[in-house]
């Protein structure tokens, strides 16, 4: 007897083929709108001697504009939570792009107040990008979903290399404005050019609720905490202030410091793409005690240099030891809390978010306290040290 075909097969294959186009699509926006999250989330670090010259800052005002930036920061993360789960991932995305967009174009149109509130803008969108990016390709992706991000993420790296140079460059020719307004521009025209792709809808949770007494009274979960706080933190101290650390060492000004920061992030994106290799003949945690430690001599290092080659060293150092600290962190989240990851991850980013902040300030206040940006450069080394000091320890 003959088994009739199915009268839906060519149906349910043509759907199957249009939602494949679809998140081929989601993907792509994904990844495009990466790059310039990558050259806006680290923007500051190359603009700040320039903008430091032009509006005359002192170093704790210089720290106010990381400190604004990642308080913006913090608000869109929580808000990012608040709209996925109301009314899906279009409305944060488009959002986070013109966010972005509005700040970025303003920000070297006028006096330092301006330049604060297009800082928060931009924040605030960044915000809502990395956390909505990074859930929407995990989404859509129909192979391994640590590949998909991780290959995000990549973007995210090329984004702030490219910024770096692109600023030095821009600024030895006098084209600033130009550079900025054309990043404003793109990010609106990506916006337009997304808006109608098929986005996932808003989901209601059906998970249990998380048991976060349980939660808090574990000493791993703190540990989680002072990690997400510290490292970002330390690593935005470092790659966001070395450009005028070196400015003031070099003869050759602000496109100098525009230069450095590019080869902090360069050796950062570098060492995550060996992480992969590294790991095959490592373990974890072997990685992150040699990691934390490497840093922690770079940074003594960049400390104790008195000259431009020293400095130029010591970030690379730096840079090396720090690319595969954050990715095994989040992975390690993800398999010691298995589904309350989701959950417990808001507030571990959260902490990503103000950490940087937070030490990016302190770097600013200490150095103006004391009158040399070394002491206030003590601040990551201090980060660096307790968090070696922390995986000394199983847990």
């Amino acid at each position: 007897m003959l088994i009739p075909e199915n009268p839906n097969a060519p149906l349910t294959a043509q759907l199957e083929s249009e939602d494949a186009v679809q998140h081929r699509r989601l993907i792509v926006a994904g990844q495009v709108a990466f790059l310039p999250t990558g050259m806006l989330t680290t923007l500051l670090w190359p603009m700040l001697p320039i903008l430091s010259a032009r509006w005359g800052l002192t170093d704790t005002q210089s720290g106010n504009l990381f400190l604004v930036q990642f308080l913006g920061q913090l608000a869109g993360v929580q808000l990012s939570g608040v709209m996925l789960a109301r009314v899906g991932f279009r409305p944060a995305f488009l959002s986070g792009l013109l966010l972005m967009a509005g700040g970025v174009g303003t920000l070297y149109l006028g006096s330092l107040w301006l330049g604060l509130v297009s800082v928060a803008v931009y924040g605030l969108g960044l915000g809502l990008m990395i956390p909505t990016d990074n859930l929407l390709i995990a989404e859509v992706s129909t192979g391994s979903r640590s590949a998909a991000v991780s290959l995000l993420n990549f973007f995210w790296g090329l984004g702030a290399v490219v910024c770096s140079l692109l600023v030095a460059w821009a600024n030895a020719h006098h084209l600033l404005l130009v550079l900025l307004e054309s990043v404003a521009l793109f990010l609106a025209l990506l916006a337009v050019a997304v808006r109608n792709l098929s986005f996932p809808a808003a989901r209601k949770s059906t998970d249990a609720p998380i048991a976060w007494r349980e939660i808090l009274r574990n000493p791993v979960t703190w540990l989680f905490a002072c990690v997400f706080f510290f490292y970002p933190g330390a690593e935005t101290a470092v790659g966001g202030w070395v450009g005028l650390y070196a400015t003031r060492m070099s003869s050759q000004g602000a496109s100098m410091g525009a230069m450095m920061p590019a080869l902090f992030l360069a050796a950062l994106t570098a060492g995550r793409g060996a992480g992969g290799w590294l790991l095959r003949y490592a373990s974890e945690r072997q990685v992150l005690r040699t990691g934390y430690a490497l840093g922690a001599a770079g940074i003594g290092l960049l400390l104790w240099s008195s000259s431009l080659t020293g400095v130029i060293a010591s970030t690379a150092i730096i840079g090396l030891s720090f690319a595969t600290l954050y990715p095994i962190t989040v992975a390690r989240l993800s398999h010691r809390f298995g589904v309350a990851a989701r959950s417990i991850g808001a507030v571990m980013f959260s902490l990503a978010a103000l950490g940087p902040g937070v030490l990016a300030w302190l770097v600013g206040v200490i150095s103006q306290s004391a009158g040399s940006l070394r002491a206030g450069l003590a601040v990551p080394f201090a980060a660096i040290l307790i968090l070696f000091l922390i995986h000394l320890r199983e847990w």
